[in-house]
């Protein structure tokens, strides 16, 4: 066996073990953006429980908050922007704005207290109470998926892979309410 030989084989292992290399970084990209997608369809069918109970809850107060009609107002319209929303920045506004909405309506209810008396205003309400605690933990889950991913396509070598392929940075799923966005008081 000559040297040309020799260098022909080493240049072929070289060669393979790069191959091999390329699909196993790709492999892993593609598995990291399939898992962000499912924590992000976690996320919507919590969201959609979400949307459902709304009116179930403003039907409930209706009955009782016959003065209120711009807050029931303002929980329609803050519902509707986020079921429309189309990507995960615009649903992150959205569901920002009808969390809002939603604590004021709460606030709002503090006011009636035959309302929060009646079982089936109490019922919804623990029902909402829940699904928040699943979005909250889902949206955990979503970011950290999105946090290997970005990472995957941002540091060397799968960097060169991801751009190799058109890997996109992904958005995380940040829900920022005006009363999160400000830093608690506390007076002594």
């Amino acid at each position: 066996m000559g040297t040309g030989m020799l260098i022909l084989i080493i240049v072929g292992v070289i060669l393979l073990l790069l191959i091999i290399a390329l699909i196993a970084v790709y492999n892993a990209l593609i598995r990291l953006r399939n898992q962000v997608d499912n924590s992000w369809s976690q996320i919507d069918v919590q969201l959609k429980r979400r949307h459902d109970l709304i009116p179930n809850l403003v039907e409930t107060a209706k009955g009782y908050m016959k003065h209120e009609r711009e807050t029931f107002e303002e929980i329609t319209k803050a519902r509707s922007q986020a079921m429309g929303a189309k990507s995960v920045s615009e649903a992150s506004k959205a569901e920002g704005a009808l969390g809002e909405s939603l604590s004021k309506f709460m606030l709002v209810v503090e006011n009636y207290p035959d309302l929060k008396a009646n079982q089936n205003f109490l019922a919804v309400q623990e029902e909402l109470t829940s699904t928040e605690n699943k979005i909250a933990f889902s949206r955990q889950n979503y970011n950290d998926q999105v946090l290997f991913l970005n990472n995957k396509t941002q540091m060397f070598p799968s960097n060169v892979v991801a751009g190799m392929f058109n890997f996109k940075k992904r958005d995380f799923f940040e829900i920022k309410t005006a009363a999160e966005r400000e830093a608690p008081k506390v007076k002594f």
